[in-house]
C-alpha cells in the first residue's frame, strides 16, 4: 500500500469533503444565487480544509437529494466548472465522487485530472433510491478507456441507506470484491452522511482483507478518530468538519484544525 503515501504524502490520510450546494437540474437549486452561489460557498469550504491541515479533499454533489443513481450530464459539467474555477487555489491531492454514478464520476475526474473516485463499483442493494445494481466489469473498462489507468478506485461496501441484496456477510463481501474486483480501498460506512462507523465492523473488515487499503467512510469525530486510526488505513471525513457538526452546516476550520491536531498526534 505505498500508493496511500506516494498519493496522499502521509500514511493514514484523511480525506475531507467538500459538499457543493444543489446543482443545475437538482430539486433544491437556488436559481437566484446560480453557479456563482456554488462556486462561492465550495471555495470557502474547500480553503477552509485546506488551510485547517486535512490531507485531501473529495469534492462531491453532497446536496443534489434526493440522490439518481444515473446522473444527468448537467450535474457532470457543473461540478467541473466548481473544480475548474478552484483549480489554480488546490494545493493538495483531490478526488470526486458524483452521486450515486460511478461512470459519471470517472469522466469527472478525466476532466479534472483527480486522483481518485469513490462510489458504489460492486453489489447489488435495496436501497431509498430503489435498487441499486453495478457492473464492476463495465466501470473499470469504461476508466480504461479514458485512459485512466493511474485513477484510484475506493469501493464503498457498505453504502449508506441501502442493504445488500444476498445474504452476506460483510467479511465475505470484502474477500470476494477484493478478489473479483481488485479495489485500491475498501470503505465502510455507518447507515447515513455522519453516522459513526461501527469499529467492529471495520476490525472485521480489515483483519479479512489485511493487504487492501480499508478506510472508514462516514462518522469520524475527534473523540474517536484515535482508535478508527488504529484500525483503518484512513478516513474519509465530512460532518464533522461543519459548524457544530451539523451536516447541512459549512466548514468550521477551527473544527478542522482541532481534528488535524489530533491526527497528527496519532500519527506521531
Amino acid at each position: 500500500m505505498q500508493w496511500i503515501k506516494e498519493t496522499f504524502k502521509t500514511e493514514k490520510p484523511i480525506v475531507a469533503m467538500c459538499h457543493l450546494l444543489p446543482l443545475p437540474g437538482d430539486p433544491y437549486f437556488d436559481a437566484d444565487g446560480g453557479m456563482e452561489k456554488v462556486v462561492d460557498m465550495a471555495r470557502k469550504d474547500f480553503l477552509a480544509l485546506q488551510e485547517g491541515g486535512v490531507d485531501s479533499v473529495m469534492f462531491s454533489n453532497e446536496f443534489s437529494l434526493p440522490y439518481l443513481r444515473k446522473v444527468k450530464p448537467e450535474t457532470t459539467a457543473a461540478m467541473a466548472r466548481v473544480i475548474g474555477e478552484l483549480k489554480s487555489e488546490i494545493r493538495i491531492p483531490y478526488g470526486v465522487n458524483v452521486l450515486w454514478d460511478p461512470y459519471a464520476s470517472i469522466d469527472l475526474a478525466a476532466a479534472t485530472d483527480a486522483l481518485f473516485i469513490r462510489e458504489i463499483m460492486s453489489g447489488v442493494y435495496a436501497s431509498d433510491f430503489g435498487l441499486w445494481d453495478t457492473n464492476t466489469g463495465d466501470i473499470v473498462r469504461h476508466k480504461m478507456r479514458l485512459g485512466l489507468k493511474d485513477l484510484k478506485m475506493l469501493f464503498n461496501i457498505v453504502p449508506e441507506a441501502a442493504k445488500y441484496l444476498a445474504d452476506r456477510d460483510i467479511k465475505e463481501i470484502a474477500k470476494t470484491t477484493v478478489f473479483n474486483n481488485k479495489p485500491d480501498v475498501i470503505c465502510v460506512s455507518g447507515i447515513t452522511a455522519g453516522a459513526a462507523t461501527d469499529t467492529q465492523v471495520l476490525a472485521d473488515v480489515k483483519n479479512t482483507i489485511p493487504n487492501t487499503a480499508v478506510f472508514a467512510n462516514t462518522g469520524s469525530k475527534v473523540e474517536t478518530i484515535e482508535r478508527i486510526l488504529c484500525i483503518a488505513d484512513g478516513a474519509v471525513v465530512g460532518t464533522t468538519f461543519k459548524k457544530d457538526g451539523v451536516f447541512e452546516n459549512h466548514v468550521d476550520i477551527e473544527r478542522v484544525k482541532v481534528f488535524m491536531d489530533k491526527v497528527n498526534e496519532v500519527r506521531s
